[in-house]
């Protein structure tokens, strides 16, 4: 692990890939592999003391899903200030919904490859 990853980190994100979502499993197929356009994603990726879904270092750019827990404004608190310290590292954050991979993946593969091409140009 790198060295700004608190050591405990290791087993929350053994635990988080043992227990993904159906949304996290779906979009993992698709971006594992290097399937979407040759970009190496890594899951469950600590970047500092934060672990996020799904991170391209190349591109540096995170993939986050977000489920209804997300809504509670306690978590949204929490997410604005995790974004703010993720993005002082110059890493771009696309976020999608749950029901979005589930129900419309064509898009949000799209809409992630958009995206590659902006951090990459």
């Amino acid at each position: 692990m790198k060295k700004d990853v608190p050591k405990y980190m290791k087993s929350i994100v053994k635990n988080l890939r043992k227990s993904q979502t159906r949304a996290e499993k779906i979009l993992w197929e698709e971006l594992r592999k290097n399937k979407l356009k040759g970009y190496s994603f890594r899951r469950q990726y600590p970047i500092g003391r934060y672990v996020v879904d799904f991170y391209c270092c190349k591109a540096k750019l995170l993939i986050e899903l977000d489920g209804e827990i997300h809504d509670y404004i306690e978590n949204i608190e929490y997410d604005k200030n995790r974004e703010v310290e993720i993005q002082a590292r110059g890493i771009k954050i696309i976020r999608f919904r749950n029901k979005q991979i589930i129900t419309d993946l064509e898009s949000v593969l799209r809409s992630i490859c958009n995206a590659l091409e902006e951090k990459i140009d």
